[in-house]
């Protein structure tokens, strides 16, 4: 590590002109900016601690029936609290282990976009919006690749707001070392058709398999999708697995959490 400021705001408005700082970098839960402190990946002079501002925290629905969760709210809170959406808080009660559940936020896990991440494929698995300190970004809009998102510079994620779904289910096939999702696929069925996201898998982090949207739309259930397939270029490839196992891996779960949500 190496000497660096923090700042401690109690208010968004706070927060904001804080983050308008030179070098300023904005600490949500910590799980993913610390550790590339550690490895002096990163080196801010000053960080902006979110933990202390409770107009970010929190989870209700609004009149619109969307289930409202703060950016600042942590994982376990949305795990028990989130009773209105099962399928988003059965997602959040397997992110990491409690140590991670405690600290890391759903506005820092968005803000970050890893392309392993649970939370995006939730977002936009079920047509989320993702409400800013300046603007409101639909889920389709606010994913631009792997670790890239519609985000200004200094801009904080306040809110995420879900509409609940018919039926929903998320699987993740996880790296049994960091839980992270080798593939995770998060499934919603709406009045107006089906929403499926995937994660984990493709080298431009969290997409929508259309394909199989259109079939499910039809036909809600696991055969619908047999003998859907997505291609294995451009997917990720390592030392956990191949492209063209994360390829096969997308059908297997997309098929494991319709038949869950059933």
């Amino acid at each position: 590590m190496y000497s660096f400021d923090i700042q401690r705001p109690t208010s968004l408005a706070d927060a904001v002109a804080a983050l308008a700082t030179d070098e300023a970098l904005p600490l949500g839960g910590g799980q993913t900016l610390i550790p590339t402190l550690k490895q002096r990946l990163s080196a801010p002079s000053v960080l902006v601690s979110l933990s202390g501002i409770a107009e970010m925290k929190g989870v209700c629905t609004n009149d619109d029936g969307a289930l409202c969760i703060g950016g600042g709210t942590t994982h376990a809170t949305v795990a028990r609290e989130a009773t209105s959406y099962p399928g988003l808080a059965a997602l959040a009660a397997k992110i990491g282990d409690p140590a991670v559940r405690n600290r890391g936020t759903i506005g820092g896990s968005l803000a970050n976009n890893d392309p392993s991440a649970c939370y995006p494929a939730a977002a936009l698995g079920s047509g989320a919006t993702i409400i800013t300190n300046t603007r409101s970004i639909a889920a389709d809009d606010y994913f631009q690749g792997m670790f890239a998102t519609a985000l200004d510079e200094g801009e904080i994620v306040t809110e995420v707001r879900f509409p609940v779904p018919e039926k929903s289910c998320y699987m993740k096939f996880e790296q049994p070392a960091s839980r992270f999702a080798l593939v995770g696929v998060f499934v919603a069925k709406y009045a107006d058709g089906v929403r499926v996201a995937v994660t984990g898998a493709s080298e431009e982090g969290v997409f929508r398999w259309t394909e199989a949207e259109e079939a499910l739309s039809s036909n809600f259930a696991p055969e619908a999708v047999e003998g859907l397939s997505v291609s294995g270029d451009g997917m990720i490839s390592d030392l956990h697995g191949s492209g063209t196992y994360r390829a096969h891996l997308v059908g297997v779960m997309t098929k494991r959490a319709v038949a869950a949500a059933i």
